[in-house]
């Protein structure tokens, strides 16, 4: 199989979703289960630049990671066999969603609002809940993201669900769409020359 061929018949898979709702979990077992290798945005970003994600929004602002996250999705890894956990912002900027979905197969986790509050509670390695009152901070974001989360593609709910479930629903979901993804891409006039 050439890496063309390859590229149309196992795209990534792309994981969005608001912080929380398990994305980088989830994301290591599909790959471990599919034999793809799994890649963290944020720590891909935070390897590239060699500081953390808090320290590059202290430093360079929100809008210098944003512009890294996308630097990484248009050339940052290969284009086959790997599952990319997204930051949670990662889809919010214009334009970003469109262009996961010209890399590979986009699938939103999705949590309630009170899932992820108890599981964020307490983590300050995340720069946006570095504030007075993370709460209300998770809650405003939360808010304000969820119509770019819904807009998506196919959501998955990881509220009370086991991992197993949700790694079987995510791998079902993603060989369906992983099929209609590459027949889109074979009618697509050929640009490159």
């Amino acid at each position: 199989m050439t890496a063309d061929t390859m590229a149309y018949n196992e795209p990534n898979l792309y994981l969005v979703g608001f912080m929380g709702t398990g994305k980088s979990t989830v994301g290591r077992a599909v790959g471990q289960r599919l034999g793809y290798t799994f890649i963290d945005s944020d720590h891909e970003i935070e390897r590239l630049a060699d500081k953390p994600v808090t320290e590059i929004f202290a430093q360079e602002g929100e809008a210098a990671f944003r512009a890294m996250e996308r630097a990484f999705v248009e050339n940052g890894h290969p284009d086959s066999r790997h599952i990319v956990a997204c930051g949670g912002g990662l889809v919010v900027p214009e334009g970003m969603l469109a262009l996961l979905h010209e890399k590979g197969v986009v699938i939103c986790l999705h949590a309630s609002l009170e899932t992820i509050l108890n599981r964020t509670q307490g983590l300050r390695h995340r720069p946006l809940l570095n504030v007075s009152n993370p709460e209300e901070r998770i809650r405003t974001l939360y808010a304000a993201r969820e119509p770019v989360y819904r807009r998506t593609g196919t959501i998955i709910l990881t509220d009370g669900r086991t991992l197993h479930d949700v790694v079987a629903h995510v791998i079902r979901a993603y060989r369906r769409e992983a099929g209609d993804w590459a027949r889109r891409r074979r009618r697509q006039p050929d640009t490159s020359s």
